[in-house]
């Protein structure tokens, strides 16, 4: 029918929407932290797998070393990372989060838990289950298109 979008478009335009929702979020709440987008992800990131190289780390963020320096003397300045020689490769620096650092991300988690809580924690398991199961397919699909 004329002026009718397909569910498919529908549910696309519903991702950008969402996309723009939680982008806004993300990034306010970072900055009340007095962080960017990108320094956060880098801490998640470290968080998340733990100690690594500089080398580790761009690959991680699909970004180029010298993105990953630039965001490593900033976060080393206000004493979140650590940098230190690798035990084993001595050409190698590895960056692990400072005691500083895992305070910031222990209250980024916390920031996710509860905004999770608030919007799934009353959802039935079932619609959770199948909305983590639609994610994972658009997800998927999306990594192999890009």
């Amino acid at each position: 029918m004329p002026g009718e979008d397909a569910p498919a478009s529908v549910s696309l335009d519903r991702l950008f929407e969402l996309a723009e929702v939680l982008g806004a979020m993300m990034a306010r709440g970072v900055a009340e932290r007095g962080l960017t987008t990108a320094r956060a992800g880098l801490l998640w990131a470290l968080l998340h797998d733990g100690p690594m190289t500089q080398r580790a780390l761009a690959a991680r963020l699909r970004v180029t070393p010298r993105n990953v320096t630039g965001l490593l003397d900033a976060l080393q300045a206000e004493e979140l990372v650590t940098r230190e020689a690798h035990p084993t490769d001595r050409r190698a620096t590895l960056v692990s989060l400072s005691s500083k650092g895992r305070t910031v991300t222990a209250a980024l988690r916390g920031g996710r838990d509860s905004m999770a809580d608030e919007l799934f924690g009353d959802m039935p398991t079932s619609q959770l289950e199948a909305f983590q199961g639609g994610l994972e397919v658009v997800i998927e699909r999306l990594r192999a298109m890009g």
